[in-house]
């Protein structure tokens, strides 16, 4: 069985360590610029010291170049990548096909969820011309990664947890025609999570100022094993705007689920919470997708974190209420519940134990009735647990103690030693033997936990404990200098040209720059225009092409009606249903 990798996502230097503490195989971060979330960037300084840090533990990074660029960008995306190449990144998430006709170092490269992966003709293509990894489209069902994984060899990446977008990524455009903030360049300004009214041709209200677009969040921890046999190796948690607290519960939730599969990545991790996805940010979690289902996909009501269920309002006055529930509720936790279809919220103030459940005395004046559904989107002892949580990931060693060197290997029987310099034979052997075991094994601050202490001799040196702990630290920073030397990062293979699924291609390939289109031709694809950020004509554009469907969700399929979206502006959005391929499709406003 391939090894399995949960790969995690990392804002900056800090989620990204606790990423790796908390157990993930890789993370996936943000360079200094081209990548698809642009408030997500990273110095290559900082870069470097999460890579050293990381392949200790076999973890891998990937680095996302995931965005579009022009000429100019092209030529500095060349110079970047040559850099991230030489601190040992693993691979370079892309999505520019341009990015194929530079002068590449032998770096390993995954297409991007943002090259619209959902085809078993496109993952072949991909592997074709050389990627070593496709992304899979967040939609694709169970059966369809099967089909894909039987008919090609390249890995296979999946999300399995957080955000998703209601169009196929790469293929969303609202936010650049509404605002000129194009996804495909980092800057999506989330048109998917603001209110909608939906109408018909007669201007009859199906719905009025709700979150249409906005869905529930991925959550596929109950079907790990299923992915697993249809073939995805790599396991992707999404959220690289996510902060730290999100990192540390999500990684390590996932990681006990995948604790007795084969992993890429080694070492212990001592925990010290037990991590639960309900009490950090989620807007309600679905699995519909996998299984080719839409019903429970969106919440209209809000698109922010709804949280953790606790129970339901079954008395209340002016104020306070009693919710019946079975778990813990603290002062200044943070409480939501839909009024009116409409989320609200409030402090707890303080709490009381009574006969049938919890009184809630809240911040403010509430509109609630008996039979609400409460949610918690704030546990302040949650979070505090998680912000002091000393979770920590370690390697195994064993140390040596000769009567003139000590020596020290890890698990992969890597081995470093120390001679003792000008030293005489202790003449408390017993003490000698206990100063030995407590410093060697004062490591609470190094990667590393000591799994054995051996005494080779009977004639303990004696070499004083500052002394004893020097050599501590310099035998292991030693070791880890020989790990890092000898880790091997996986090298790409060359690019190929192979014939693309298409004969010909309009804005939807995404061609910004003049190498993307060389590259499309050469591949046997006519590039009709160049992408919708190059320049948009006097036409009507697909802006968005999603699986969510809000005809069957007002009015179920068989209904035949026109359909409008209708924004904050007053501007109205043809929708059209693609019902063969099940899928509804947002217009740009009539020209």
């Amino acid at each position: 069985m391939e090894k399995l990798e949960l790969l995690a996502p990392a804002q900056n230097k800090a989620c990204a360590i606790s990423a790796i503490n908390c157990g993930a195989d890789a993370i996936y971060i943000g360079a200094s610029a081209y990548g698809a979330r642009k408030n997500a960037s990273n110095s290559l300084g900082d870069i470097k010291e999460i890579i050293d840090y990381a392949h200790l533990f076999n973890v891998k990074v990937y680095i996302t170049l995931n965005t579009i660029l022009n000429d100019e960008e092209l030529k500095n995306c060349e110079k970047l990548i040559h850099e991230l190449y030489e601190i040992k990144a693993d691979a370079i998430i892309i999505q520019d096909m341009g990015i194929l006709e530079l002068d590449l170092p032998p770096i390993a490269l995954h297409a991007s969820t943002q090259c619209d992966n959902r085809t078993t003709e496109k993952i072949k293509f991909l592997e074709d011309i050389g990627f070593k990894r496709a992304i899979l489209a967040r939609e694709l069902p169970l059966n369809k990664i099967e089909e894909i994984k039987k008919n090609t060899h390249i890995q296979l990446e999946h999300f399995i947890h957080g955000a998703l977008c209601v169009s196929y990524s790469g293929q969303c455009y609202m936010s650049e025609y509404i605002g000129k903030r194009s996804a495909n360049k980092g800057e999506c300004a989330q048109a998917c999570r603001m209110k909608y009214s939906l109408v018909d041709e007669n201007n009859n209200f199906l719905a009025k100022d709700k979150y249409l677009l906005s869905l529930k969040d991925n959550n596929l921890s109950k079907h790990l094993d299923k992915l697993i046999n249809a073939g995805v190796m790599s396991f992707k948690i999404e959220g690289r705007l996510k902060d730290e607290n999100y990192i540390k519960n999500t990684v390590l939730y996932y990681h006990k689920l995948l604790k007795n599969y084969p992993r890429q990545s080694i070492g212990k991790v001592f925990e010290d919470f037990e991590p639960s996805p309900d009490k950090t940010f989620n807007r309600g979690f679905c699995d519909d997708y996998l299984f080719n289902k839409k019903d429970n996909i969106y919440n209209f009501s809000t698109p922010k974190s709804m949280g953790e269920f606790l129970g339901e309002v079954i008395s209340k006055n002016d104020n306070n209420f009693v919710i019946k529930t079975k778990k813990e509720i603290n002062a200044q936790d943070g409480l939501c519940f839909v009024v009116s279809n409409d989320l609200q919220g409030c402090l707890v103030n303080k709490i009381e134990i009574v006969k049938n459940g919890i009184k809630i005395i809240p911040n403010k004046k509430l509109n609630l009735k008996i039979g609400d559904k409460i949610y918690r989107n704030i546990d302040v002892k949650f979070n505090k647990t998680l912000e002091n949580s000393k979770i920590a990931r370690k390697l195994a060693i064993d140390f040596i103690v000769q009567k003139d060197k000590l020596i020290v290997k890890d698990e992969r029987n890597n081995k470093e030693e120390i001679i003792f310099e000008d030293f005489e034979i202790a003449n408390n052997q017993q003490k000698m033997k206990e100063n030995f075991e407590k410093c060697l094994n004062k490591s609470q601050d190094l990667p590393y936990f000591v799994k054995n202490i051996t005494f080779d001799t009977d004639n303990l040196p004696f070499i004083p404990v500052s002394k004893l702990n020097e050599l501590r630290r310099t035998i292991l920073n030693n070791l880890s200098l020989k790990i890092l030397s000898r880790y091997k990062v996986k090298k790409g293979g060359k690019i190929n040209i192979a014939k693309f699924p298409q004969e010909k291609g309009d804005y939807r390939l995404n061609v910004h720059n003049n190498s993307a289109k060389e590259f499309y031709e050469m591949c046997d694809c006519e590039v009709l225009e160049k992408s919708l950020e190059t320049k948009k004509e006097n036409k009507q554009y697909e802006l968005m092409r999603t699986k969510h469907c809000l005809k069957r969700a007002f009015l179920g399929c068989d209904i035949q009606k026109k359909l409008y979206l209708i924004d904050r502006t007053s501007e109205k959005y043809p929708l059209k249903f693609d019902c063969k391929n099940c899928e509804m499709i947002i217009l740009s406003p009539d020209c």
